[in-house]
């Protein structure tokens, strides 16, 4: 079973579509990767999944756990298991990294000590959420909040974008323990719990592809023009966009783009 089904997506900001017609399954367990150059409509795709207001869907359904979710407000979709890690969140004055994330907590607000070490985090708690934080601690906070609220399918928008070498280490560590490809060194782990978390998914958006020498991914998507104009092997992918970059994709599909 899909855990995620995208059909006939069209999304608009504005007057303007942004997304035309996106098709995607991600089945459990797997990690899929969205490349495509800026305009694209990558993160336009992951906030219209997330119900972000602004985006309004024209045409199509989005999918989810055999959901149809494609009219229900953000919090119920936070609800049944989305979650999301932006590419540049706000900062929040007035309320400290460690009162969100007992928010997020739920049952497991023992464990916030614990991710707050391994991600390098736990003099930031006592500060305003991202308040002054680097590139490299944003990001960290992001995913300590998902670490926490242990979401079915999570979105991650350009998780190494500003972050330097050992940071990118340990967001890839911290990833890995969230989709339950990887089991936290203090923590021990029914096997029951073992086996929902490896049902877990992703949806990564990636420029440099930095981050898939940490988190292994099973598909990679082109997005061109609103469009997803191919999918297979991330890495082959990637390779191919270093070598050649985009405009190799636009000669190839450059049917796809006749009359806009």
């Amino acid at each position: 079973m899909n855990i995620l089904q995208i059909e006939d997506l069209c999304v608009s900001i504005g007057d303007r579509e942004v997304l035309k017609g996106i098709d995607l399954f991600i089945p459990r367990g797997e990690v899929h990767t969205l490349f495509g150059p800026n305009g694209s409509g990558k993160t336009t795709l992951l906030s219209a999944i997330m119900g972000f207001e602004g985006y309004r869907v024209t045409r199509g359904k989005i999918i989810f756990n055999g959901v149809d979710i494609t009219e229900l407000p953000t919090y119920e979709r936070a609800r049944l298991g989305l979650g999301i890690s932006f590419q540049k969140p706000p900062a929040i004055n007035g309320v400290k990294l460690k009162q969100l994330a007992q928010i997020c907590a739920k049952e497991d607000g023992k464990r916030l000590e614990e991710f707050a070490e391994m991600l390098n985090l736990k003099e930031h708690l006592e500060r305003e959420v991202n308040v002054g934080f680097s590139g490299g601690e944003v990001k960290r906070s992001e995913l300590l909040q998902l670490l926490l609220q242990r979401p079915e399918l999570v979105l991650l928008d350009e998780p190494e974008s500003g972050v330097d070498l050992e940071n990118i280490a340990i967001i890839g560590e911290a990833i890995n323990i969230l989709l339950g490809k990887k089991v936290a060194s203090t923590e021990e782990k029914s096997i029951k719990r073992i086996k929902e978390e490896r049902k877990k998914a992703a949806l990564l958006i990636t420029h440099t592809g930095h981050i898939l020498d940490y988190v292994d991914a099973d598909r990679g998507h082109v997005l061109l023009n609103g469009k997803i104009v191919c999918s297979g092997n991330p890495r082959e992918i990637l390779s191919t966009i270093k070598d050649h970059g985009y405009e190799e994709c636009y000669r190839c599909f450059k049917d796809e783009f006749k009359g806009g």
